[in-house]
């Protein structure tokens, strides 16, 4: 006796293994966009905290060599012109000279004396022509006194304009 029995065999997959798979892969795309984007903005403000640091390192060199060309106690007038001659003209820095009324209010300076610009011919001679910044994006305050800098970026990262205040930043 030869008995045949016929048993239905399946091919494929089912709804609801499909239905199952393409929920799984949904939520493991959703864990995916929110960890980058949060990588993302990790990277966008270490970024910036090193193209600021960059343009700290750089200006800082002009500040002591114009430390040493004003010499001991200088007049207001040589101050300015050395000032002149070491933060803008085409053998120094190449810095634009900031105007009061340009210095946002957000950034909490009073003297407006030592505060310039970062050109695109500063960024070249600098070796930062990489950086994309625009015209009036980063502003940097000297103080030949105590031999500072401070970089301010216009843009900010969270309500923070200077370089001190982003570097404080908790990641």
């Amino acid at each position: 006796m030869n008995i045949n029995i016929k048993t239905k065999e399946t091919k494929g997959i089912t709804l609801v293994a499909l239905s199952i798979t393409i929920i799984v892969l949904l939520i493991l795309a959703g864990i995916a966009v929110y960890s980058g984007k949060e990588t993302i903005q990790k990277a966008k403000l270490e970024e910036l905290k090193t193209n600021m640091l960059l343009m700290k390192a750089k200006a800082r060199e002009y500040v002591e060599d114009a430390n040493f060309k004003m010499g001991i106690n200088p007049d207001d007038t040589k101050k300015t012109e050395i000032r002149e001659q070491v933060y803008s003209s085409e053998d120094g820095a190449q810095l634009k000279k900031a105007e009061e009324n340009e210095i946002p209010s957000s950034f909490g300076i009073s003297d407006t004396t030592t505060c310039y610009w970062l050109t695109k011919e500063a960024q070249t001679k600098w070796g930062l022509s990489k950086m994309e910044s625009n015209e009036k994006e980063y502003l940097i305050r000297f103080d030949e006194e105590n031999v500072t800098v401070e970089v301010y970026n216009t843009e900010g990262y969270n309500g923070k304009y200077s370089l001190t205040d982003i570097e404080q930043i908790q990641e």
